[in-house]
């Protein structure tokens, strides 16, 4: 059991938790936080997804970092940023199941 509740695991559940709470009004600086902590953690597991040989996984975390990007952000209307912070909890929560992060890469011997 506490294999599975690796900081991976972790970090991944509070990212789709505050993506899924994103779907509620809050001042523009949650966003912004929502945006850089979303980046990051795509980011991360796009490389985690790639070095696993999971292509479509990376590829679908690499267009969430992207969008998430907090440098040079989207600009889109609420209902849209509403549909897309849903798609990508969800996204984020099933990446659980199918993203694993390797030993080698845990113990930083790659």
């Amino acid at each position: 059991m506490a294999k599975l509740l690796h900081f991976s695991v972790w970090g991944r559940i509070v990212t789709a938790v505050l993506l899924f709470w994103a779907l509620d009004r809050h001042s523009y600086g949650y966003y912004t936080l929502l945006r850089w902590i979303t980046c990051g953690v795509s980011a991360y597991f796009a490389y985690v997804a790639y070095e696993n040989g999971k292509t479509a996984w990376a590829w679908i975390l690499g267009i969430m970092t992207l969008i998430f990007n907090p440098i040079i952000p989207f600009h889109l209307k609420r209902d849209t940023w509403h549909f897309i912070d849903f798609v990508s909890g969800i996204l984020m929560t099933v990446s659980i199941f199918f993203v694993k992060v390797d030993k080698r890469l845990r113990n930083g011997s790659l």
